[in-house]
């Protein structure tokens, strides 16, 4: 059975989710190895065996190259989660920030995204939305390519 959880803590733990799998993807490749696996898995206080990994890793590398890209990784991450409204909200937000793309914009920062699901009337706090962002954000500059930020909603529908 799913855990229910609110979209403000749904989005906290996709938060770590994220900042756990670019701590342990050692060679910034975007996938994440067995033994990185592992070590993410032990960061976040469960230590899995060598079983454990391989299993996960069996059911979850959709397409056999035996590493987890991000999507991967958050889809066998949040299988059992029950997103309730998020899923509404996340589905809502894609649609507008297709409309945006096709309108020339091709990135999002915290405060747009907080803008478009506040609007939306998540819940979610600016903060969080700005985490987020943060925790995609891997050259710096506040602002997440509308691709990425796509893939990852994705993993979460």
């Amino acid at each position: 059975m799913a855990s229910r959880a609110s979209s403000p803590d749904v989005l906290s733990h996709v938060q770590e989710l994220l900042e756990a799998f670019t701590a342990f993807d050692s060679d910034d490749d975007g996938l994440v190895s067995a033994a990185e696996l592992a070590g993410i898995l032990s960061s976040m206080g469960y230590n899995a065996t060598e079983e454990e990994v391989t299993g996960m890793m069996r059911e979850a590398d959709v397409d056999g190259d035996g590493q987890l890209s991000l999507e991967e990784f958050l889809e066998m991450s949040l299988k059992n989660v029950d997103l309730g409204s998020l899923a509404g909200l996340l589905r809502s937000a894609l649609e507008m920030l297709d409309a945006a793309a096709d309108d020339g914009g091709d990135e999002i920062d915290g405060v747009m995204l907080y803008e478009l699901v506040n609007g939306l009337g998540s819940g979610v706090t600016k903060e969080q939305c700005e985490a987020l962002i943060a925790a995609l954000d891997v050259d710096g500059d506040g602002m997440v390519g509308l691709d990425d930020f796509k893939t990852i909603a994705n993993a979460l529908l």
